[in-house]
């Protein structure tokens, strides 16, 4: 489903990600764990396609489809999600407007109609009632003054209501005090799908313990030094990163 080959990725003309190969079959939900500094976002960023993360060599696709050969807002419509470590604030633009556009861009690039307002309430309504999102944080300007509770939980419902054939979630357990994380973690579990594949990016076993992963790879230098199951986040947190950082 979701196949990267050989992947290099520079930044301000310094190579980040040294060849990176990673397959996620659809139905599966993968983890990728790393010391800072490793390349955890950068590898996040390149796939969704954000300026001056240039890809210099390798393959990403998506189901078939080409994802380097697309604009960022076209790989968004293939079916990649992406989940911001830090979303940005958009002042002026309500969060339900935000919803609406986007929802509303990708049944376009389906060749769909615009989905009635009375049927996009309704959704939101339910998606947001699950996150426990307050109706009145839908109205207020996108991410401006929520806390990073608020944040991650908007970031969810995103999730949510896009159903994105494959989504990346970059450090969605940051910022997120215990309670929080139970209801985002709640969310990204009933987003699992037999189509869908899940990337799981985090530094830490916690988030682990309530989205279970069906593979775990430790990202160093730039590459994936080693791949295992679940068992291997438990072996992280108990040993930490040397060994895998002096082997890569």
């Amino acid at each position: 489903m979701f196949d990267v080959q050989g992947l290099h990725v520079a930044v301000g003309g310094a190579e980040i990600i040294k060849g990176l190969t990673l397959f996620v079959p659809a139905g599966e939900t993968h983890a990728i764990m790393g010391p800072n500094g490793s390349g955890k976002s950068t590898l996040s960023y390149a796939l969704a396609g954000r300026d001056n993360y240039d890809v210099t060599r390798g393959s990403a696709a998506l189901g078939g489809v080409d994802l380097l050969a697309l604009e960022p807002e076209a790989r968004a419509c293939a079916g990649l999600f992406l989940s911001f470590q830090y979303p940005v604030e958009i002042p002026g633009l309500s969060a339900i407007a935000f919803l609406k556009a986007a929802l509303n861009a990708q049944r376009k690039s389906r060749g769909q109609e615009p989905m009635p307002a009375p049927e996009l309430l309704k959704l939101l309504r339910a998606k947001a009632e699950a996150l426990k999102i307050d109706q009145e944080m839908l109205k207020r300007p996108l991410n401006v003054g929520f806390s990073g509770g608020e944040k991650k939980r908007f970031e969810a419902l995103q999730l949510a209501v896009l159903e994105p054939k494959f989504a990346i979630l970059d450090e969605t357990d940051s910022g997120l005090d215990i309670d929080a994380l139970k209801i985002v973690a709640a969310s990204v579990n009933a987003a699992r799908a037999p189509d869908r594949g899940l990337l799981v990016i985090t530094h830490y076993q916690r988030l682990l313990d309530y989205i279970k992963p069906d593979r775990v790879h430790i990202l160093a230098k730039g590459r994936i030094v080693t791949s295992g199951g679940p068992e291997l986040a438990l072996e992280l947190e108990r040993d930490g990163y040397d060994k895998y950082v002096r082997a890569a």
